[in-house]
């Protein structure tokens, strides 16, 4: 029997493993954003998605120069509107609130130089000037926050003028009664007018003229980033029109001829607007804020330097200058005439130069008085040097050929002028206000139907490719 041959086993190993399938690469995964770049890129590529974009660009400039121009000239129209309806009336009350300090001293001083039986008249005026002070500064108060410098200025006036008053009414007390105590109160009265009330009542003043000057410089800015922007968006619009053009020969496409329309008439109207606005603002405050800024201060120191003189005849000398050379109120009086006629030679050549004959008529008038003023002066000072007390004193107060009868002429020729600066600034300011008005509305609307008429003119354009 024979075997079969012997087969030599292998060593025992493990069983071959079949080989790795190769690894498939995984594309890589794209963020929302880049997504959205890379759809907007190809449809660049083709002339529908190149409208699209150019639709879309123009819809969104249209809408920007139309939303920039509204935000922008509502704040001037707001500014406009804060110098007629705020800013003025301010600064006209603070001048008003001057103006009455000034005159309630000048009366007081008039009332007590007419002896024990003040005039009935005089004492009107004063009691009228101290009503209207307290009426102005309750209503400056309610406006005004009383943090602020014009708000501090009122706290004081508000503390010092009852000080004041009381210290009047002792000096009429004393008077009736025959006292030469009633000079010295009269005195310090006058102190606290001029060193506390009348100071504060300027710092008031010079804050609400700053804040009016700044509402008109801000109502007056030019809108230069509406203006830009709507130069822009204007360029862009005739750049689609002349690429339709060359692509279709088609001279028009209606739509981006209105949206071109609307933007053309808003970049003209806000231009044209803002132009005459910007005038008549100025106009505002060349004819009429800056003359009264002058006419009140004329008023003022007229006020004051008739106070001074007044007191001049009540101290009889008894008050020198810090140098001890020279009677106070005489020296006050004298500084006061002289700021008087260089406030008058300003106005007068304000007048001139803006060609307002109504307005300068009444300065030359008050010119004419202050000379007068002066002479009779002159001859007051001569009779209370030589010691006739009685003609000095008629001199001053007396009804005919006196020094009060050339300051009432004064006085009221300084009204008249200040009524006629105050009806040509509000006339001017209310027309510059009038020019803006609609503009920020227009503005919204003329941009959205510009936006429409963009995109129905491209889409009336993609509509070929349909």
């Amino acid at each position: 029997m024979t075997h079969p041959p012997s087969v030599r086993r292998a060593p025992h190993s493990a069983p071959e493993q079949p080989p790795a399938p190769a690894a498939v690469p995984v594309p890589p995964r794209h963020g929302g954003r880049a997504v959205a770049v890379e759809r907007l890129r190809a449809a660049a590529t083709t002339e529908p998605g190149r409208l699209r974009i150019i639709g879309a660009v123009l819809a969104l400039l249209v809408l920007a120069f139309g939303a920039v121009a509204a935000v922008e000239i509502n704040d001037r129209a707001a500014s406009a509107n804060d110098v007629v309806e705020r800013s003025q009336p301010l600064s006209a009350d603070a001048a008003g609130i001057y103006r009455s300090l000034a005159d309630a001293d000048a009366a007081a001083a008039s009332g007590f130089l007419a002896g024990p039986r003040e005039p009935r008249a005089v004492h009107d005026q004063y009691v009228k000037d101290i009503e209207e002070a307290s009426r102005l500064l309750v209503k400056a108060a309610a406006n005004t926050d009383t943090s602020s410098a014009s708000g501090r200025e009122i706290t004081t006036l508000n503390e010092g003028l009852p000080r004041y008053t009381g210290l009047i009414e002792r000096a009429r007390a004393t008077n009736r009664q025959g006292l030469p105590l009633g000079g010295a109160y009269l005195r310090y009265a006058n102190q606290q007018m001029s060193g506390q009330l009348l100071p504060a009542a300027e710092r008031l003043y010079e804050a609400e003229t700053g804040r009016l000057d700044r509402d008109q410089h801000s109502a007056r800015a030019w809108p230069f980033f509406s203006l830009g922007i709507g130069i822009v968006a204007l360029a862009v619009l005739f750049w689609a029109q002349r690429r339709n053009y060359r692509r279709t020969n088609r001279v028009f496409n209606h739509g981006l001829l209105a949206a071109t329309a609307a933007a053309t008439v808003l970049l003209l109207w806000l231009a044209v607007g803002h132009t005459v606005a910007r005038s008549d603002l100025a106009q505002a405050d060349s004819h009429g804020q800056r003359s009264m800024d002058v006419l009140n201060r004329a008023r003022i120191d007229s006020l004051k330097a008739r106070a001074d003189e007044n007191l001049t005849v009540v101290a009889r000398g008894a008050v020198l200058t810090a140098d001890g050379k020279s009677d106070k109120y005489e020296t006050d009086y004298t500084a006061g005439m002289k700021a008087l006629g260089e406030e008058l030679a300003e106005a007068a050549k304000l007048a001139e130069d803006t060609g307002d004959t109504e307005g300068g008529k009444p300065v030359a008038a008050a010119a004419k008085a202050v000379t007068e003023w002066q002479g009779r002066h002159r001859t007051a000072r001569k009779a209370d040097d030589s010691g006739d007390y009685d003609t000095a004193l008629e001199q001053i107060i007396g009804q005919k050929n006196s020094t009060g009868e050339s300051f009432t002429k004064v006085d009221e020729a300084l009204r008249k002028a200040l009524d006629h600066e105050q009806s040509d600034f509000t006339r001017a300011a209310e027309d510059g206000r009038g020019a803006l008005g609609g503009l920020p509305v227009g503005a919204a609307v003329l941009a959205v139907l510009g936006a429409v008429a963009a995109i129905v003119g491209v889409n009336r354009r993609l509509s070929e490719f349909r």
